[in-house]
């Protein structure tokens, strides 16, 4: 039987999130845009919750390209409102906007949002090293340093513990815990 994090429980999707996507190193614009907004969506709600209506949030927002997601409108975010699909949180779904404003003025600071975001890890995936599930932390000071940074800059829902849950499915930390197949995987990736 294949040892995993315990997370993912039974659930087929969640299963897949996990063995395929979670915790690889993202070094797209567009893809690290969808996870940091969807991270933000998450706040007081499971993470499977989210991940169920991603498809839904991909084809409402434009596939998270950054400069099409900028130019939404008022009225288009208003009528996202009325989507059950979606998260109904009227701070969360105009955050998304914002967020890809702010988005756009770190690229043109930086070269990318890639550069921007993986300079917090000096350009490389932390090895979390943890062998149970209570090692696993809800935030450190690199996601705290990254939360205020990414706070001043314009960002929205990006506290310390949404932070650091984008840190771990992006790949910045590989977070799976010692016994899961995934975390060997990705350390001899790298």
């Amino acid at each position: 039987m294949t040892k995993r994090c315990w997370w993912p429980g039974t659930d087929e999707i969640y299963i897949a999130y996990h063995d395929e996507e979670w915790g690889v190193p993202i070094h797209d614009d567009r893809l690290l845009f969808e996870f940091i907004c969807l991270e933000g969506q998450q706040a007081g709600l499971s993470w499977i919750t989210v991940l169920k209506k991603r498809d839904h949030y991909r084809k409402c927002f434009k596939n998270f390209e950054i400069d099409k997601v900028a130019r939404l409108t008022d009225k288009t975010i208003e009528k996202h409102l009325l989507d059950a699909g979606l998260i109904r949180n009227r701070l969360k779904l105009y955050s998304i906007r914002s967020n890809a404003k702010a988005c756009q003025a770190v690229q043109r600071e930086f070269g990318s949002f890639d550069q921007y975001i993986w300079s917090f890890v000096d350009s490389k995936t932390i090895d979390g090293k943890r062998k149970l599930r209570e090692d696993v932390p809800a935030s450190t000071a690199t996601s705290d340093e990254m939360s205020k940074d990414l706070k001043k800059r314009g960002f929205k829902f990006v506290g310390s513990t949404i932070c650091y849950a984008f840190m771990q499915a992006a790949g910045l930390v590989n977070d799976h815990t010692g016994n899961c197949f995934r975390y060997r995987e990705l350390k001899n990736s790298h």
